[in-house]
């Protein structure tokens, strides 16, 4: 290679780089005078996390670095996450790569300057999400020409679900969803085409380090390991028929997978031996419907866990592949190269160029698993895209004048990353955080006022701050979207984890503690959960073999005193003392451990879920679909309207909703609570919360829920008080009045 030729590729790794970087650091632009942008800024002018599962990445990093493992403790020489699911906590079983770059990191920029590790958590996804690029680029530079090969690099750091998923702040397992998939297909193609056999060894322990790595990197790399064992297979399968020799072939994958199986068993323990064999098991059972059964199946409500539109696929992957395509079928019409395309293809590609396709159709297989799963699209998109505008530069530097042999490559590059460009500065270049000042200062008020033991009850979605902002457990969080493949044995307390724990049935008791208008109901569902979990259920399923009917004596015993539920479960569904007194030992636990509650303005829009899964029907399986609608107010002079329906003149409270009339309204406005009643007949009342401009229309049976008395009045109650609050969110208590 000549020195003109390294300093050209020295150039574009360069430039491949750089609109990665800057591409993500364009979307830190606050600015410091706007109110809005200060909601989702720190003290220090740094802007929240986006998403909670950052911080759990960086709760598990910070204890690295406090205490040289990523759990907070161990039990019985097993890393324990105690924060997470409490009680009793889970076994830590998370890829650490993630966390050990950042300590890493952590201690190199430390060298030079003092910075915190939350500042080196938030910034490294801008650095290492544009290696993806570059590596594309080395790797399609071996197909095609220097423009396919910048194709690539940039459709890979351009890619719109790749890019909002490594922005700064993005702390998460996806900036490597792309690197060292790219990197062990690459080295094991490079194995596979060499014909000197160091190189063969060499290149396939290099890819089985990086499938290593990969396994270190993201739980779900198992995908990987199948789909070029899968490809192994079928290749060999045609090739006996075709008579095609096979020995070089089966040398060089077989050192692969063995070497890959060896590395990860010897250094990341067997247990990822065994998630290579139940992954795929794993999948089935994560796609049907009845995973939780007959809990609520909660992944409905899980935006990225949707099945995503052939639209998504094109905006989210790669969109400038439609352009490529076009131009180059318009190429094959116009010059009749489309006869013998494959026999075109020189014999050392056409083994990478039909793995090409077969991961583009096993990357299509796994959008079965929601909208998140687009990511493992982009590489094989990418380098289609990148083949092709390599094969449209060929195609010009033979058949047209010189001036055109740069010009119309260059362009094609340029039309090709366009789209991409241009769905990220028009649809995601201004991500606002997940987060804000109200809920990181409630998260430090229980931090600063709560005892160490004190346990939280939130929605999962924000159980992950919580546990690390606060420093405190929580009773859910973001794990529920995990199935454990971890054989069932007994912990401390004998309590059994295993094939479906962690379990959503704390989804279904947090959300039906909202859902009841029996307060002492709600008391009882807390104190249940955070001082036994799901101990109470365990038992009786093992005294019922019944879930439907565990839940039945449940819903009739925590709301009472404990001597009525030890009646009730002696007399109405015959248990022996013994018996009972194990389940009350749960229910009604002798020593309670002290709780707060968080309520926050998300669950206004969350509210159809929780109500609706707080009312699960465990006989049909399925929600009872009560009405709920919220909107935006808007107000006149003398009237009131909002854009999900509702009209109401303010002088006479005359009101409709979609042309009906309400059996009541309840307006709220600086802490003062008005009620009145219309129409007896009607089956929804209208909570107007005019401090928030939001409106909530709900189905007349949780007019008294407390829902409605914390989320939407947010007053006091007989049951509850409010410790601490704020423009967004408040925590409560036990009213011991």
């Amino acid at each position: 290679m000549s020195r003109k030729e390294i300093l050209i590729q020295l150039g574009i790794i360069l430039l491949i780089f750089l609109v990665g970087f800057i591409v993500r650091i364009d979307n830190f632009h606050t600015d410091p005078t706007s109110l809005e942008d200060q909601v989702f800024q720190d003290q220090n002018g740094l802007p929240y996390m986006h998403d909670m599962d950052s911080y759990y990445n960086y709760r598990l990093t910070r204890n690295l670095l406090d205490h040289g493992y990523l759990g907070d403790q161990k039990l019985n020489g097993i890393e324990w996450d105690s924060h997470s699911y409490y009680p009793p906590g889970v076994p830590l079983d998370y890829p650490p790569l993630i966390a050990y770059l950042s300590v890493f990191t952590y201690y190199l920029v430390n060298l030079f300057s003092e910075i915190p590790l939350l500042w080196v958590c938030f910034w490294l996804p801008a650095f290492i999400a544009p290696l993806a690029g570059i590596i594309g680029y080395l790797f399609v530079k071996r197909i095609t020409n220097n423009y396919g090969a910048l194709a690539a690099g940039l459709l890979l750091v351009l890619a719109p679900i790749y890019y909002i998923r490594t922005v700064p702040g993005f702390f998460d397992t996806d900036i490597f969803n792309l690197v060292f998939p790219l990197l062990v297909v690459w080295f094991f193609w490079e194995a596979i085409e060499s014909t000197n056999l160091k190189n063969q060894l060499f290149f396939s322990t290099l890819a089985a380090i990086f499938m290593f790595l990969f396994s270190l990197a993201w739980n779900g790399w198992q995908y990987l390991f199948y789909l070029i064992l899968f490809f192994c297979i079928i290749y060999s399968m045609v090739a006996l028929i075709k008579g095609i020799p096979l020995k070089k072939f089966l040398y060089t994958s077989g050192i692969f997978f063995a070497s890959s199986i060896i590395l990860i068993a010897a250094f990341n323990g067997f247990l990822n031996i065994i998630k290579i064999i139940m992954a795929f098991s794993q999948f089935s059972v994560l796609s049907t419907s009845s995973l939780w059964a007959p809990w609520p199946n909660i992944y409905p409500m899980i935006s990225e866990l949707q099945k995503p539109s052939l639209i998504d696929i094109v905006i989210g992957t790669v969109p400038g592949l439609l352009i490529v395509l076009l131009v180059g079928i318009l190429l094959m019409l116009l010059t009749k190269r489309s006869k013998g395309l494959i026999k075109s293809i020189p014999k050392n590609k056409r083994l990478i160029y039909f793995f090409i396709l077969f991961w583009t159709f096993s990357g299509l297989l796994a959008l079965l698993g929601g909208i998140r799963f687009l990511i493992l699209l982009i590489a094989p998109l990418a380098i289609i895209s990148g083949i092709l505008v390599g094969w449209i530069a060929d195609h010009f530097s033979q058949e047209h004048e010189w001036h055109l042999n740069c010009l119309i490559p260059v362009l094609m590059v340029v039309l090709v990353t366009i789209p991409s460009l241009f769905i990220i500065y028009d649809n995601y270049i201004d991500l606002k955080p997940t987060m804000n000042d109200d809920m990181w200062n409630s998260g430090e008020w229980i931090h600063n006022n709560t005892p160490n033991n004190t346990v939280v009850i939130s929605s999962w979605v924000y159980g992950h701050f919580f546990s690390t902002i606060a420093d405190r457990p929580v009773i859910f969080d973001g794990r529920l979207a995990y199935v454990e493949t971890v054989p069932t044995r007994n912990w401390s307390g004998g309590y059994p984890y295993g094939v479906k724990s962690p379990s959503t049935s704390r989804e279904y008791w947090i959300n039906h503690a909202f859902s009841t208008s029996n307060e002492t109901l709600s008391l009882g569902i807390f104190r249940m959960l955070t001082s036994s979990g799901d101990q109470a259920g365990l038992k009786l399923d093992e005294i019922t073999q019944n879930t439907t009917k565990s839940v039945e004596i449940l819903n009739q015993i925590l709301g009472v005193e404990k001597e009525t539920a030890r009646t009730i479960l002696l007399k109405n569904y015959t248990m022996t003392s013994a018996e009972s007194e194990e389940v009350l030992k749960y229910t009604h636990p002798a020593k309670t451990a002290p709780w707060v509650l968080v309520t926050y303005d998300y669950m206004i829009g969350a509210g159809y879920w929780m109500l609706n899964s707080g009312e699960w029907d465990f006989n049909q399986q399925k929600l009872k679909n009560f009405l709920y609608s919220y909107g935006n107010i808007e107000v006149d002079v003398n009237s009131l309207k909002t854009d999900d329906g509702f009209n109401m003149d303010l002088k006479t409270w005359n009101s409709t909703w979609n042309d009906k009339i309400p059996y009541g309204i309840i307006m709220i406005k600086n802490k003062t609570i008005e009620k009145r009643y219309f129409d007896q007949k009607s089956d929804f009342i209208v909570v107007l919360l005019l401090d928030l401009g939001r409106s909530v229309v709900i189905d007349k049976h949780f007019e008294n829920s407390t829902f409605t008395k914390l989320v939407l009045e947010r007053n006091n109650s007989p049951n509850f008080k409010i410790l601490y609050e704020n423009n967004r969110t408040a925590i409560w208590g036990i009213n011991e009045v």
